[in-house]
């Protein structure tokens, strides 16, 4: 069942986003430690107006176990979502004063994406990449746009299956990621 997440799901959905975005989960914890960036972020997910909370997350559960997510917003909203991350780096003296812009401003972001390791195979980031290209045409995007890692060319391989076309390199957290934008037909 594909449902919005709830806060009591910060602990699988935070488990899970920290296999799809690894270091970028510590820079927006600010720490190196695992287990702080995983609690930091978790606080964040139980929080409403961030870029990871759980109001722009949506979960497929099965067995009462949530076994994926998705993390969508629209990229006009970055920099709002991105404050409370600063504020915090800010309150434990860091001196970033700015988060990787990823989106756009005309874009609807799919941030992140995971299944669960014992789930994967089944096709179920695809069932997860159809639905986000759902939601923006309901939403009214018709640009839509991921981030895919250079080195990950099985998963880009299904981006452009699924026409996404590539546009540019962007730097986040000292990797390199492919912008991979898709435009949509949305009903009038």
């Amino acid at each position: 069942m594909i449902r919005q997440a709830k806060k009591e799901d910060a602990a699988a959905v935070i488990s899970l986003m920290y296999t799809a975005i690894g270091d970028i989960a510590h820079t927006l914890a600010g720490t190196q430690d695992v287990g702080t960036a995983l609690q930091v972020l978790e606080g964040f997910f139980q929080e409403k107006g961030n870029r990871i909370s759980f109001e722009n997350v949506l979960v497929l559960e099965e067995d009462n176990r949530v076994i994926a997510f998705m993390l969508a917003y629209h990229g006009s909203q970055a920099a709002e979502l991105d404050r409370p991350f600063l504020n915090r780096l800010a309150a434990n003296g860091s001196t970033t004063v700015s988060i990787e812009r990823e989106a756009r401003e005309d874009e609807y972001y799919l941030d992140s994406i995971a299944v669960h390791a014992d789930y994967q195979g089944r096709g179920i980031g695809t069932k997860l990449l159809r639905l986000f290209e759902q939601q923006a045409a309901e939403l009214g995007h018709d640009k839509i746009m991921l981030l895919v890692d250079l080195e990950n060319t099985a998963a880009k391989a299904l981006y452009v299956k699924m026409g996404y076309k590539e546009d540019g390199v962007v730097t986040v957290s000292g990797h390199l990621f492919n912008r991979m934008v898709k435009r949509l037909e949305t009903a009038l």
